[in-house]
């Protein structure tokens, strides 16, 4: 007996098999498209490039032309010429180099956000940082001694003449991939052909940025001695960092003493004295005394207390960085979201350097950042410590402004920590520290 209802034809429904995922196949296309339209813009730069190449090739070769054809001819007035060519390109050269810098560290930019392939900066700092006038020719000395601009220069030749195919790659192969499905004249043999080495290229159109990438990087990253000598300014930067720090730990830890416990002690070594003189005329008054040296006792036991805290807290000895947090969570008035996902202890520097930069972070957080919530989050991943502090505040920190993070970064620089801030105007704000290091096992106890 018929129900009424007919079954439905299996043909009539979308299989998984018979299906086509086309969101991924629209990703995959914008992503080539994308991959074409970033190498279209880095041909761009060599076209830019090679424009810098003919500027400085013809400020210097012209006043050459000159030099030599005034040289065979004898005249004074070209000499006069010859004069103000070689100023001009006396003083315009720094600033093409400059151009030709700057055009270098855009590639750099671009490349490790494009093709993510990072690209240090090789550059000797400016000699005029430390003092002394920036005239033309201490700027063209600077240029014209660093290594890494004769490797900038080597890099925009290079570039405009064999490396911008690599980057056009991608978008020629588009083109070429249209021209042989609309081309009339093309035979049957000749398009398919077409069509397959340009659907190949689209193909590995990614790949081909990455290599334009590691490209790059053999002509624009630093040398080994480049890498050497910047390290080595590196750390003469962050040693000086260190014994400033640590000189001015010192002084605070002097004047806590010294106006704190140090002033208790002596009114108390006083309060004492005085109760030893007047017990066996007025035992009141001494033990009163003796009270009020008790209360000062505790009192300074206290400050004592919180200076060894403030220097190393027990608790982080003890327990290590995750529960050391916790505990200093527990003394904040914010409500604060701890996740940890360390198994073992980094060294002691490490852990009292990252103990106190989230201490920093939290105060700064309770002052200026108007939050309600905090996370933290601590994980040990590739050999790095990382240590994340989100609020849900206002933002709008910003390191120049002083609040209080280019002290963390002062903190973290001597174990070549780095520190990253996001606070946006509205928030919220999400500060990323990283620190070098290898973690121990946890210690067992055998009892």
């Amino acid at each position: 007996m018929s129900t009424g209802h007919t079954p439905e034809d299996p043909g009539d429904r979308d299989t998984p098999e018979a299906s086509v995922a086309w969101p991924e196949v629209w990703a995959w296309a914008g992503e080539r498209l994308t991959v074409a339209g970033r190498g279209l813009l880095l041909f761009g730069l060599a076209l830019a490039g090679l424009i810098q190449l003919a500027l400085l090739a013809g400020a210097l070769v012209g006043s050459l032309v000159l030099t030599v054809r005034v040289a065979t001819t004898g005249h004074r007035v070209g000499a006069l010429v010859i004069g103000a060519c070689a100023l001009v390109s006396w003083l315009v050269s720094p600033f093409i180099l400059r151009w030709m810098r700057s055009l270098a560290g855009l590639t750099r930019r671009v490349v490790a956000q494009w093709a993510k392939v990072p690209i240090a900066d090789p550059y000797l700092p400016r000699p005029w940082a430390t003092g002394g006038s920036k005239g033309p020719r201490r700027r063209l000395a600077w240029l014209l001694t660093d290594p890494a601009t004769w490797r900038d220069l080597l890099w925009v030749t290079v570039n405009g003449l064999v490396g911008w195919l690599l980057a056009l790659l991608p978008a020629a192969a588009l083109v070429l991939g249209l021209v042989g499905i609309v081309a009339p004249y093309a035979s049957g043999l000749n398009r398919f052909l077409i069509i397959t080495a340009a659907a190949a290229v689209t193909w590995k159109s990614p790949n081909l940025l990455r290599g334009y990438g590691y490209f790059a990087r053999s002509m624009l990253a630093p040398t080994q001695e480049a890498e050497l000598r910047l390290r080595v300014q590196q750390l003469a930067v962050t040693r000086t960092v260190a014994l400033d720090t640590g000189a001015a730990e010192i002084r605070r830890i002097e004047r806590d003493l010294h106006d704190g416990a140090q002033a208790r002690l002596v009114a108390m070594g006083m309060t004492l004295d005085a109760a030893g003189q007047i017990i066996d005329t007025n035992p009141d008054a001494a033990r009163a005394l003796l009270f009020e040296a008790r209360d000062a006792s505790v009192k300074a036991l206290a400050e004592l207390r919180d200076l060894v805290r403030g220097i190393h807290p027990p608790v982080l000895a003890d327990r290590g960085l995750a529960d050391a947090i916790r505990a200093l969570s527990l003394d904040t008035p914010l409500r604060i979201h701890l996740a940890s996902d360390l198994h073992g202890r980094a060294p002691a520097p490490i852990e009292s350097a990252a103990y106190f930069a989230v201490s920093e972070l939290l105060a700064n957080v309770t002052k200026h950042a108007e939050a309600r919530q905090t996370w933290i989050d601590l994980r040990h991943t590739d050999g790095m410590l990382r240590i994340g502090v989100t609020d849900n505040g206002h933002g709008g920190a910003d390191p120049a402004r002083g609040t209080g993070l280019r002290g963390i970064e002062r903190r973290l620089a001597p174990f070549d920590g780095v520190l990253a801030v996001s606070s946006p105007p509205g928030g919220p704000t999400a500060v990323t520290m990283e620190i070098p290091c290898e973690l121990s096992l946890p210690k067992t106890s055998s009892c």
